[in-house]
């Protein structure tokens, strides 16, 4: 038996080198978990601080296709700097993991995403930290914050009523009170509210939303000054909450067309919020660019675009509310908001099914709420389905 010309080795090893990409249009995406050094030398320099260098030894401490949408995220958010995180809620709990410890109060508004509620609720609760829900206002706020709090936590607007939280003054109320505040802007993106700008902490989204904007991702982000987010990014190595390069590429992508794609939204949102307003079939429509909206003025005031969600009541009860839902031809029934395709939900059902109807009526998800989050579709077709769709109601 002869030799093989090709063994293993040959093909783990030959012709293997340094591949040079600077001159590629767009990131590219590099999967390795180890990053190699040149020497022993070299390792030990670079983890005895002497020497630096972009890339760390390991995929869970960085990687270059993250690190360069880390980079993007921290620019367009005004940040110096940004982590990214496997999602949304690997970025709100590694966040207040990184912040709060037994003893310590946290004050979250009553629109706070269910998840981010029930993981201070349920499980910092077990560590010995306390909270408390308050009405997504500056009163309310300011009326929960005890000697004991520790962060602030807000969306605005949030989700599904849209109600908008004053960031500039809650920022103050923070330094006033020496509390970290912590705002989630992902219905508004760092095109329509910039709350670093406002003076607020720490910034965090779900960027499986708006800042990905095609339905295909998952992940999370928080961004702030390099001395708040260094902690979290430290802990976030620890508990391997990471995003995929392959994810870092996807969001990256999808940044690039970040601002037309809000664009169309804000103006669909605005279209499609006057249309229902003056349905005889919509009992109440939420909106921040309706001047009914009670905090019309504020969005108008700190916000560049209204968003592309729209939460309206049908004036139906589950059933009626249910078959303009399933009536719809352009809206996909699915959770989620902020991708190109409009996705609806009849919230009752999409987020709070399994809670009593009792606790769902008190937290203000009626059985005929509607959360609708626009597309790029053309808001005249939209407008058309939304029509038919309520005539058979």
């Amino acid at each position: 038996m002869t030799k093989p010309r090709i063994n293993s080795t040959d093909c783990v090893h030959a012709g293997a080198g340094p591949c040079d990409t600077s001159a590629s249009v767009t990131v590219p995406i590099v999967h390795s978990a180890p990053f190699k050094f040149p020497s022993t030398r070299a390792l030990t320099d670079y983890l005895d601080g002497k020497t630096e260098r972009r890339q760390p030894e390991y995929g869970r401490m960085g990687n270059p296709t993250v690190a360069s949408a880390e980079r993007r995220l921290a620019a367009l958010e005004g940040a110096e700097r940004a982590v990214l995180f496997g999602s949304g809620m690997a970025a709100v709990c590694t966040l207040l993991l990184a912040t709060v410890k037994a003893g310590d109060h946290v004050v979250l508004t009553r629109d706070s995403y269910k998840r981010t509620r029930d993981f201070v609720a349920e499980n910092l609760a077990r560590f010995g930290v306390t909270s408390s829900v308050a009405e997504p206002s500056l009163e309310g706020i300011r009326e929960a914050i005890t000697p004991q709090t520790r962060l602030v936590f807000t969306e605005t607007p949030t989700n599904p009523h849209l109600h908008v939280v004053d960031v500039e003054g809650l920022a103050e109320l923070g330094r006033e009170r020496n509390v970290l505040t912590v705002v989630d802007p992902t219905f508004a993106t760092p095109v329509n509210l910039s709350p670093l700008e406002h003076g607020v902490d720490l910034v965090v989204h779900s960027a499986s939303k708006y800042l990905g904007g095609h339905n295909d991702l998952t992940a999370g982000v928080v961004a702030g000054s390099a001395e708040q987010v260094e902690p979290i990014a430290e802990l976030n190595m620890t508990l391997g909450a990471v995003c995929s390069p392959n994810t870092a590429w996807l969001l990256e992508r999808g940044l690039r067309t970040l601002a037309l794609r809000v664009a169309r939204q804000n103006a669909s949102g605005q279209a499609v919020a006057e249309f229902l307003s003056e349905h005889p079939k919509v009992a109440h429509v939420s909106y921040p660019g309706l001047p009914s909206h009670p905090q019309h003025q504020l969005a108008a005031r700190q916000m560049n675009g209204f968003g592309g969600v729209v939460t309206f009541a049908v004036d139906a009860d589950f059933d009626g509310a249910a078959r303009f839902v399933d009536s719809l031809q352009l809206a996909l029934i699915a959770p989620s908001l902020g991708g190109v395709e409009t996705l609806v939900e009849q919230v009752a059902v999409m987020g709070y099914w399994q809670m009593p109807h009792p606790e769902r009526e008190a937290l203000g998800m009626a059985d005929n709420i509607v959360r609708l989050s626009l597309g790029i579709e053309e808001a005249e077709d939209l407008i058309a389905d939304l029509k038919q769709a309520l005539d058979c109601v």
